[in-house]
């Protein structure tokens, strides 16, 4: 998983060092399927059946959400512009195991307010693997990510939540970015050997979200901005290990 994970970072970086005003989400899309097909890696997104009944699959081997879109935007012909954030997310299964990431970019300058998001949202991240390595249980950690997220005057997305991964990209269990009582009954501890995808979603404004019609973009209702940072994480007996970094 930690040789998936690394192409997957691999592919995030490539992404960072392309993204640019005028450059098209179609543009990033052929950057990652090349790297993959080049490392003879399978994109884990393409192909994912919709949810919704009579929409395609997922044609994409990214998702690429700008600025008020959340999570599974298609990549196309948009044009980036100064002044957006785009959450890029992808996964590939190399030699039967999966990885999995997501980062949220800037492009050119942002606003005061986009950058308090991507820090906040990148944060939050990094927060629940720094809980993973004292917490029992997960609900202890959604609790501070969602505590965190709350303090800084944001939304944590609730709608879409993170997941096990092994040699399926969803696998048990769910693993939210907040807590409720019908999620405390689906709590689950913390031990080596559980592969957690960790992808807390962040939104300026409302946490409520819709399904566009092409059946897979989602944005916020309010379309104010939102962020979504992700990292493959294994519980090991020395603590947790992030597999989708560039180097260990």
């Amino acid at each position: 998983m930690r040789e998936a994970g690394r192409l997957v970072a691999q592919a995030l970086d490539k992404v960072r060092q392309a993204i640019a005003p005028g450059v098209t989400t179609g543009e990033l899309n052929r950057l990652v399927s090349e790297h993959f097909e080049a490392h003879k890696a399978v994109p884990l997104f393409k192909g994912v059946p919709s949810s919704m009944r009579g929409k395609p699959a997922f044609p994409a081997v990214i998702c690429a959400s700008v600025n008020e879109q959340v999570v599974h935007g298609i990549p196309g012909s948009r044009e980036l512009k100064d002044g957006d954030v785009i959450a890029i997310d992808t996964g590939c299964r190399l030699a039967g195991w999966c990885g999995d990431s997501a980062f949220t970019f800037a492009v050119g300058r942002i606003s005061e307010d986009k950058q308090r998001l991507l820090d906040v949202t990148r944060q939050t991240l990094e927060l629940s693997i720094e809980r993973m390595k004292t917490a029992k249980t997960w609900s202890e950690v959604a609790q501070d990510m969602a505590e965190f997220v709350r303090g800084h005057g944001m939304s944590v997305i609730e709608q879409f939540v993170g997941h096990g991964i092994g040699q399926s990209m969803h696998e048990e269990p769910q693993v939210p970015n907040y807590v409720s009582e019908s999620l405390r009954k689906q709590d689950f501890a913390l031990e080596p050997g559980l592969v957690l995808a960790i992808e807390p979603m962040v939104a300026l404004g409302t946490k409520n979200v819709r399904v566009l019609p092409d059946g897979w973009t989602v944005e916020t209702t309010d379309r104010r901005a939102a962020a979504h940072f992700e990292h493959t994480v294994a519980i090991t007996s020395d603590g947790p290990r992030v597999l989708t970094l560039l180097e260990d």
